[in-house]
């Protein structure tokens, strides 16, 4: 328990120098720590695919990615041993931040152009209850650069990790900006 506390603790003192190097964005109404997201524009780059609300989503198409701020979820996480209890509270905790991503993309200068929001997790079961829905990653190589990248994650996340660790199979999510504004924005009104 001391080495993940040690280890959380490092990334906690990095983690300011990875978003000052990267273009994410913190959402919310008071910017840091009030939302789980961190999100930047990007172009989609994978197979073109239609949405179950008839969105579709096209190669070149402009997204909304998010990036979950893993540091801060992990040390919310430290007390809770019960991996179902952590599934419930990083489920509340997702649902809790996604008015605030409706919001973010209502007021963004390139509403417009913003088809829907994308991620990539290996945590994607029940995220249908949220509107997220779950596309495969085709490529093999892509696929594995991605679970490489997040084993280190699941790793300080995970009470036992190598129990499950064949499970932890990354996937993209998608999000439609119809769904994502007609599901939370009205917590606003």
């Amino acid at each position: 328990m001391w080495i993940r506390w040690i280890a959380v603790s490092i990334w906690n003192f990095m983690d300011p120098l990875y978003y000052a190097c990267t273009r994410l964005r913190y959402v919310g109404q008071g910017g840091r720590n009030c939302s789980i997201f961190r999100v930047r524009l990007t172009s989609y780059r994978g197979r073109n695919i239609t949405l179950s609300d008839g969105t579709p989503i096209n190669k070149g198409d402009t997204l909304l990615k998010i990036h979950l701020h893993n540091v801060n979820l992990i040390k919310s996480m430290f007390s809770i041993q019960n991996e179902v209890a952590r599934a419930r509270h990083l489920y509340r905790i997702i649902e809790k931040s996604l008015p605030d991503l409706a919001m973010y993309v209502i007021n963004h200068p390139e509403y417009d152009k913003v088809k829907g929001v994308i991620g990539i997790t290996t945590l994607n079961r029940g995220c249908g209850g949220l509107g997220f829905e779950t596309v495969q990653i085709t490529s093999s190589c892509y696929k594995w650069i991605k679970f490489l990248t997040m084993l280190p994650i699941y790793f300080l996340s995970a009470n036992q990790p190598l129990k499950n660790l064949r499970k932890q199979v990354p996937a993209y999510l998608f999000l439609s900006k119809n769904t994502l504004i007609s599901k939370y924005a009205n917590y606003f009104t």
